[in-house]
């Protein structure tokens, strides 16, 4: 072969490998994620995880990079459709509020990601990342001050309303009024 790589004959396999590794550490949590585990999850040889990255650290990597860009495109989109403050008010209570942000699964994979940030310098900086992309997509709206608070407070209360989910969740007119007490004190 010359000492060049072959192509790979099916193009969505390392995809398919990102995936299963959020399915599996959401599971399994980091902890106990496994080569074989993804490789089972994705449907495919246990090889094919060596093709593609270099270890399971990589997989994590390149997996917890594809769950904050999947958020943030969300997140964003939902505050970029917003036409002025008060409906950008409204998208932020929406992403705390709302069903479609921060599933549960998506709060566990958080959590683990959060955790392996602590010991991993590139998912910290994916983090970082994410921080940075959700106060941009705020910014059209508001002031700096505000979009660290209500970046703050959309992960912060989502994370609550994770935990508090027998209870009901987060009272949307509790959440509206603290977002337009934010958004009208620190504009």
């Amino acid at each position: 072969m010359g000492g060049s790589r072959r192509v790979a004959n099916d193009p969505g396999r390392k995809e398919r490998i990102v995936v299963a590794t959020l399915e599996v550490v959401a599971e399994r949590g980091v902890h106990k994620t496994t080569h074989r585990a993804i490789a089972e999850r994705a449907s495919v040889p246990l090889g094919s995880l060596t093709y593609y990255f270099d270890g399971l650290t990589e997989i994590l990597e390149h997996a917890f990079r594809h769950l904050t860009h999947t958020m943030s495109e969300y997140y964003g989109a939902r505050v970029a459709a917003a036409a002025d403050r008060d409906e950008a008010c409204a998208a932020v209570v929406d992403l705390i509020c709302g069903p479609e942000y921060a599933t549960p699964r998506q709060f566990v994979l958080l959590f683990e990601m959060y955790s392996y940030a602590n010991h991993n310098d590139e998912v910290r900086r994916a983090a970082r990342a994410w921080m940075d992309l959700s106060r941009s997509s705020l910014s059209a709206h508001f002031s700096p001050g505000a979009c660290r608070a209500l970046d703050a407070l959309v992960e912060g209360w989502s994370m609550h309303r994770h935990f508090e989910r027998e209870e009901g969740g987060a009272d949307r007119a509790l959440v509206a009024a603290t977002v337009a007490a934010i958004a009208g004190r620190l504009d």
